[in-house]
C-alpha cells in the first residue's frame, strides 16, 4: 500500500499501557520503508531513462548538426561549381568571339589581297592589250609598207 503524505499525517496509533503498539508501528514503518524503497527504485529508473533519452537526443542533435554542416558545404560547393561554370562559359564565349573576329579579319585580309590581285591583273591585261594593239598596228603598218597601200585598187 502506498501512503500519501496526507495518509501519513493522519495515522493514529492506539495507546496501551505500555505506549503504542509495537506491531502496529512496525507494520506502518515497514510499509513506509517499502514505499520509500519503491520510490527510490522508480527515481533511479527514471533518472536512467532520462539519461538514455538525453543521450539519444544528443545523438540526434549531433546528426542534425552534421546534416546542417553537410548541407552548408553542399550549398557552398554548389555555388562554387555554378560560379566556375559561368566563368568557363564566359571564357568559352570570349574565346569563340576572338576566333570569330580572327576569322573575319583573315577573311577581310584575303578579300583585300584578292582585290589587289584583281587590280594588278586588270592593269596587266590593259598593258597587254595596249602592247598587243600597238604590235598589231605596227605589224599592219609594216604589211602596208611592204605591199603598198592597195586601198586604191
Amino acid at each position: 500500500m502506498n501512503y500519501s503524505p496526507n495518509d501519513l499525517q493522519n495515522i493514529t496509533f492506539k495507546k496501551s499501557v505500555m505506549g503504542y503498539s509495537e506491531d502496529a508501528v512496525n507494520e506502518v514503518l515497514d510499509k513506509i520503508i517499502e514505499d520509500y524503497t519503491e520510490y527510490i527504485r522508480e527515481n533511479i529508473e527514471l533518472k536512467d531513462r532520462i539519461a538514455v533519452l538525453n543521450e539519444g537526443m544528443q545523438h540526434y542533435k549531433n546528426i542534425e548538426d552534421s546534416l546542417q554542416n553537410t548541407l552548408l558545404v553542399a550549398q557552398q560547393t554548389s555555388e562554387e561549381v555554378k560560379k566556375n561554370a559561368y566563368e568557363k562559359a564566359d571564357n568559352i564565349i570570349k574565346e569563340a568571339e576572338l576566333k570569330a573576329q580572327k576569322i573575319i579579319n583573315d577573311a577581310n585580309q584575303e578579300v583585300i589581297k584578292i582585290k589587289f590581285e584583281y587590280e594588278e591583273l586588270k592593269k596587266k591585261l590593259h598593258v597587254f592589250k595596249s602592247k598587243s594593239e600597238t604590235l598589231l598596228l605596227s605589224q599592219l603598218e609594216i604589211l602596208r609598207q611592204m605591199f603598198g597601200d592597195d586601198d586604191d585598187t
